[in-house]
């Protein structure tokens, strides 16, 4: 492969290997790009965020802390909008192409014969490590991907550890209760590491936590802050505290500076002069907090809702909790192999209110551009991403399923 775009054909042919939670081979892989099968201090620090909603925001905005402190800081992240390199950023800035290819070379030639053949989330895991060690990235701001246990984040000790809400989501991996759930989540939590998390939590995740040893943030973020929403003020409190307790020397000033810079794009992005919003909410508690938000900044208004989802996802619950701001739905299908069919989703959705059904977003938003009222795109981060690139003139997102 000679091409960033052939070594990212390479890295998504890996997909057809699925999706396997397990940290044999990712401690292999940390192994074999010399960095030791555990990852972390003097070479790392970092701020490991697990939770159902809102982690990917919580991660965003330590890092956005981290550099108004003049800290060029790691961000990792999953899944990507629109392009493969937004998930690894040092300083703010996305992967550049050329040390992608290189590192996806490395990677190719390390793994050669592997059995079992490292996954696609695990070899991007391991992209992420090795450009982070390779640009002397000290503190990251680290998701995970699935869980957290069996998580391939999970090789790494974190200075901090960070469960943000919990609610039922991949229960074909994770378990079908809140109990089971938090379990697997607070599979991050390191002995004598701090641990934090957002109040809140329902009782059953709550007395999980708490038997980890996980502490709960009661604050609550009051100043000015880049991230939408009523829901985010916890978060930022949280990400403060995270940073607090793994040592980090906060000055008030660049706190306030890095939360009011924050940004996460695809939730709750607002376009078009307020015309169309788009928010990645993808299960029944996220699309709740979006209802809500919705009404903090539009009232009573109804939307058009544009909808598309994966397969696997409690469709009807998150439906449900959209239909009281859904004047009618317009379902389509995400360019995912797990999306949907859109009359699928349509005869769901018109259960809450009137629904059709079209096969493309690129048919979709002209066709709901004809109603009267605000639109609304949600229901997947694939959708979103989908959008941007189609509002912004960009190429299609290269996808992975995870």
């Amino acid at each position: 492969m000679r091409t960033p775009a052939e070594a990212l054909d390479w890295l998504y042919g890996t997909q057809l290997t699925g999706t396997k939670l397990g940290l044999e081979n990712m401690r292999r892989l940390s192994a074999a790009l010399g960095l030791g099968e555990r990852p972390g201090p003097p070479t790392f620090r970092f701020v490991h965020v697990a939770g159902t909603n809102g982690k990917g925001s919580v991660c965003a905005l330590v890092d956005a802390v981290l550099r108004a402190h003049g800290v060029r800081s790691g961000l990792f992240t999953s899944p990507h909008l629109v392009r493969f390199e937004e998930r690894i950023r040092c300083g703010g800035e996305p992967m550049p192409a050329e040390a992608l290819l290189a590192g996806l070379q490395r990677l190719r030639a390390l793994t050669e014969g592997w059995d079992p053949t490292p996954t696609f989330f695990e070899l991007t895991t391991a992209l992420a490590l090795d450009h982070f060690r390779r640009e002397g990235i000290e503190w990251i701001a680290w998701e995970t991907g699935l869980g957290g246990r069996l998580d391939a984040t999970n090789i790494v000790e974190p200075v901090v550890s960070v469960i943000t809400s919990l609610g039922l989501d991949h229960r074909e991996y994770l378990g079908n209760t809140l109990t089971e759930i938090a379990r697997e989540k607070a599979g991050i939590v390191k002995p004598g590491v701090p641990a934090l998390t957002v109040p809140g939590q329902a009782a059953e995740a709550a007395l999980v936590l708490a038997a980890a040893g996980v502490q709960v943030v009661e604050e609550s973020w009051n100043g000015p802050l880049g991230l939408r929403g009523r829901h985010q003020r916890p978060h930022a409190a949280l990400a403060v505290a995270a940073l607090r307790a793994a040592g980090f020397s906060l000055d008030p000033r660049h706190v306030t500076e890095g939360l009011a810079a924050a940004r996460w794009p695809g939730r709750f992005e607002v376009r078009e002069a307020g015309r169309l919003v788009l928010d990645g909410a993808h299960n029944p508690a996220a699309a709740a907090l979006l209802v809500d938000l919705w009404r903090e900044e539009f009232g009573t208004e109804r939307a058009t809702v544009i909808f598309a989802a994966m397969r696997d996802k409690d469709v009807a619950g998150v439906l449900a909790a959209l239909a009281p701001i859904a004047a009618r739905f317009m379902t389509t299908a995400a360019r995912n192999p797990r999306a949907a069919e859109p009359a699928e989703l349509a005869a769901a959705a018109a259960v809450h209110a009137p629904a059709e059904s079209v096969a493309t977003l690129a048919e979709s938003l002209p066709r709901a551009r004809q109603f009267s009222e605000r639109l609304l795109l949600c229901g997947s981060l694939f959708l979103v991403g989908e959008a941007i690139a189609l509002l912004d003139g960009a190429d299609a997102p290269r996808r992975s399923t995870q």
